[in-house]
């Protein structure tokens, strides 16, 4: 290790002790998901977006919500509904009767964290308003632009059984998501814990341990964050492999998957990578890092095509064998 990359590694490990904070903070009222936490951190200290499915119950809201208070940044709560509009996410403009003049009355999105709950339940010009938002961080109010507040973060949930009255996302917008989480049930004595919890009813209280500013110093760390030339050519074949499997000795899947994914692939598993390395308290990425977060980030950007729905084949199938195949540096 030379001494460029010991001084990041040093500097990585003391600027990193809130995330064991964070964790502590929150596990007094989230039992388990340490999956989603740390999924959750790595979108909000590399600039992404996150999308988390999971069936009804399983504490999506809940989650979001207590990571945000352990934040010390502006937490919006939106709840999608199909009559749901634009103006009701953005904002609109309001006449003063005083003056006669119009001014902008702001809306739910100008906050830090936005939980977006249920956004398949909203109709499409309510989610490319927010979608808008997500890409340019600024919206239009009338004929006037707008700046978000930054750091700016969008967590959205959806549920997948039930799908009547819901306005599935296109593809090209899920593709804005820098990771798709799929949040699982808990484990037996985790659900007893869960259940002891419920009986008290006590209103949760968590510690603010990081504010804006440490954010946003954290963004700028992680952009610092060594990542060898080998590794970068190694996500490029992992999501290349996703486009052309027969050049990666995977033709089992070649006809399997109708879109591969996009070059926005390639950034976002480096910079989630250097994400992964973060919380890890490392200051360069290994493979492993490449790997672990591999998953979340190409989850929702592989199409599969009607053969692989008849065979029961899951992107998550097809991403395993390219990460089983695709030779790691």
């Amino acid at each position: 290790m030379n001494e460029e990359i010991k001084a990041i590694d040093e500097k990585v490990k003391a600027k990193s002790e809130f995330i064991e904070k964070i964790n502590k903070a929150i596990s007094g009222t989230i039992v388990g998901q340490k999956y989603i936490i740390d999924r959750a951190l790595i979108a909000l200290f590399c600039n992404g977006h996150v999308m988390i499915e999971g069936v009804p119950g399983l504490a999506k809201t809940l989650i979001i919500k207590t990571l945000s208070m352990a934040i010390d940044a502006k937490f919006s709560r939106i709840q999608f509904t199909p009559d749901l509009l634009p103006s009701d996410l953005i904002g609109t403009m309001i006449l003063n009767p005083k003056t006669g003049e119009f001014s902008p009355r702001k809306g739910p999105v100008f906050a830090n964290l936005i939980l977006a709950d249920e956004i398949n339940r909203a109709p499409s010009k309510v989610q490319s308003a927010l979608l808008e938002a997500m890409q340019e961080h600024r919206v239009t109010i009338s004929d006037e632009t707008h700046k978000l507040p930054m750091p700016f973060m969008v967590l959205a949930t959806q549920n997948p059984i039930e799908q009547e009255g819901t306005y599935p996302l296109p593809e090209a917008a899920i593709d804005r998501f820098m990771l798709k989480l799929k949040i699982e049930y808990p484990k037996k004595d985790e659900e007893i814990k869960i259940m002891d919890m419920a009986l008290i009813g006590e209103e949760p209280k968590v510690e603010k341990v990081i504010n804006i500013d440490e954010i946003i110093e954290t963004r700028k760390l992680i952009n610092q964050i060594y990542i060898d030339e080998k590794l970068k050519h190694y996500i490029v074949n992992i999501v290349s492999a996703t486009r052309n499997p027969q050049e990666y000795n995977i033709p089992d899947i070649a006809g399997m998957i109708q879109w591969g994914a996009s070059p926005r692939a390639s950034i976002y598993l480096m910079q989630a990578a250097k994400g992964h390395a973060f919380i890890r308290r490392r200051g360069y990425v290994t493979p492993d890092d490449i790997k672990s977060i591999s998953m979340d980030v190409l989850r929702h950007r592989i199409i599969l095509n009607f053969e692989a729905e008849a065979e029961e084949l899951t992107a998550e199938h097809i991403i395993q064998k390219v990460l089983d195949a695709v030779e790691v540096p």
